[in-house]
């Protein structure tokens, strides 16, 4: 249901449809192109299409936006959020580069985009370690996930400042996971998403964004693997791996918020072009900067 209506209306108005791994299978079958965050920031930069309804959260969202202001950007689920992006406190942010203007602000892509506005780049998970190491003479304050900039400072032994966030999904792993499943699952390869602990992270064979833990297990020749990221994940990976077995490390690991989004909503959004994302010209203008600097150091 809700299928043919789409592609209808997406030929009819010219849209494309963005979907990140962690939306429902039927989200990701209908999507143009599913992706991690480097990869949908690229496609909403270059895309042809006049409207792009964007199948995530909100922050998504808006970086489509702040990379093409010209285009309609629809979100099918207003309050589809992220919390880890709902963490950092602009006042706050503003007062620590006053009282440290020598540290440069790394932020975090899963950030909204006053803040993005306020930071001197952008990172994704596929690409935090190359532009980290870009930075590597500097001091810096990375925002807003504490896991990945721990994972960062503990293995490019660089200054960085971290801000207390973190991804309620991936926060939730411990040590005690991962043994149990190597216990159940001896001869299976740990494929762990950075924004874990990093304990946890060092108990993996692989670390790295979705697009990574995706390219890593179609390439490898183990036939079974953990997955310690959003749950979302295993439609791809099962798609792409019919031959191999995947279990993800924990069974709670969904992010309610990238599953709010259905194929009535994305057929909503479309029909009455609704929940249009909508951004200041000098935050667009501010936010651009740093993730134009992203993607020109990736």
């Amino acid at each position: 249901m809700y299928e043919n209506e789409i592609l209808e209306l997406k030929q009819t108005k010219e849209a494309v449809i963005l979907a990140h791994f962690y939306q429902s299978p039927e989200v990701q079958d209908i999507a143009d192109f599913v992706g991690d965050s480097l990869e949908l920031s690229r496609t909403a930069q270059t895309t042809p299409a006049k409207i792009i309804v964007f199948c995530g959260v909100n922050f998504m969202a808006e970086t489509a936006k702040v990379l093409s202001p010209e285009k309609k950007v629809l979100l099918p689920v207003k309050n589809a959020g992220c919390p880890m992006a709902m963490i950092i406190d602009k006042d706050k942010l503003i007062k620590y580069k006053e009282e440290h203007p020598d540290r440069k602000v790394i932020c975090y892509v899963n950030s909204h985009a006053e803040i993005k506005a306020l930071s001197d780049v952008c990172v994704t998970s596929s690409n935090a370690e190359k532009i980290i190491r870009h930075y590597q003479d500097h001091k810096l304050l990375y925002i807003p996930d504490l896991n990945l900039g721990n994972y960062l400072r503990d293995r490019y032994h660089l200054d960085i400042e971290l801000w207390p966030g973190h991804c309620i999904v991936h926060n939730r792993l411990t040590d005690a996971d991962v043994f149990q499943m190597k216990s159940k699952y001896p001869k299976a390869k740990v494929l762990i998403h950075p924004e874990a602990p990093l304990s946890v992270l060092k108990l993996a064979d692989y670390v790295g964004s979705t697009r990574g833990i995706i390219d890593y297990a179609n390439k490898s020749s183990a036939k079974e693997f953990i997955i310690g990221t959003e749950e979302g994940i295993l439609h791809p990976l099962r798609k792409q791996n019919p031959d191999k077995s995947f279990y993800v490390l924990d069974p709670n690991m969904v992010c309610r918020d990238m599953k709010k989004t259905t194929l009535k909503e994305v057929y909503e959004a479309l029909l009455y072009e609704q929940h249009e994302v909508i951004l200041e010209k000098e935050i667009i203008l501010k936010a651009k900067r740093a993730l134009d600097l992203m993607l020109e150091l990736s």
